[in-house]
This record gives structure tokens, C-alpha cells and sequence, in this order.
């Protein structure tokens, strides 16, 4: 069985999760299907690199990921309304 390459952005978003939003790293790696081994060295390698990033670069990742996250509840209300309203008729 092969292994399975991650991309560097997938490995920050998964620290991101144990490390700003507060989530354990079994939780983190059962969703992920990444085995926790693989999210601690993540967070060794990605965690160093993060402190050396300025604060905006890590602000303006933050409001992207909560834009994507507002955007999706946003859609899903919109069909949700959609849904109900046709069943009002």
C-alpha cells in the first residue's frame, strides 16, 4: 500500500486545528484520517515555521479559513430557505 502525499497547505490546516482552534489531536486525526504520529510531526515541523511568519500572514489565513467556513453556512441556509419555502405552496 502506498503512501499518501499530503500537500504542505493540507499539514498547516491540520496544526492549525490542534493549535489555534483547540481541538485534540485524536479528534483531529480520526476526521482527517491521518494517523496521530503523522499530525506530531507535523506540528513539530509546521509549528517552528509558524512562529517565524508574520502576524498578518497568520491573521489573513484565519480570515480565509472563517470566510470559507461563514460562506458554506451562508449556502446552506439559502437551500435550506429554498427547501421550505417550496413546501409552503
Amino acid at each position: 500500500m502506498g503512501r499518501i502525499k499530503f500537500s504542505d497547505d493540507f499539514k498547516r490546516d491540520a496544526v492549525a486545528q490542534i493549535t489555534q482552534r483547540g481541538y485534540r489531536v485524536a479528534e483531529v486525526s480520526d476526521r482527517l484520517g491521518v494517523s496521530q504520529h503523522s499530525l506530531y510531526a507535523w506540528k513539530r515541523a509546521f509549528g517552528k515555521a509558524a512562529s517565524g511568519e508574520t502576524e498578518k500572514d497568520a491573521e489573513n489565513r484565519r480570515l480565509k479559513r472563517d470566510l470559507a467556513r461563514v460562506t458554506e453556512e451562508r449556502d446552506i441556509l439559502k437551500k435550506a430557505t429554498a427547501y421550505f419555502a417550496r413546501d409552503a405552496k
